[in-house]
């Protein structure tokens, strides 16, 4: 996949990696991507980019991910 970009002086302090880091990033956060193909597209290895959310304040852990732990956890221990 090729994005273009305008040729903008604003956007020339950018470095492609961070573009990419960026936007991997948002849209992780948006729920339109998944951790691992957000990596990928940020160039990173899992768990560096796991600290990149980290940094960000961006959650890694969702609310369907409690849900399920919740059910695992009422499987193992009723009450």
């Amino acid at each position: 996949m090729i994005i273009t970009l305008p040729d903008d002086p604003a956007l020339a302090e950018f470095a492609e990696s961070d573009i990419r880091l960026d936007l991997a990033c948002a849209l992780y956060a948006a729920g339109r991507i998944s951790r691992s193909v957000a990596a990928r597209m940020a160039g990173m290895e899992r768990l560096a980019f796991d600290e990149e959310l980290y940094q960000r304040r961006i959650s890694s852990y969702t609310e369907e991910m409690l849900e399920e732990d919740m059910a695992t956890l009422s499987k193992l221990f009723p009450k």
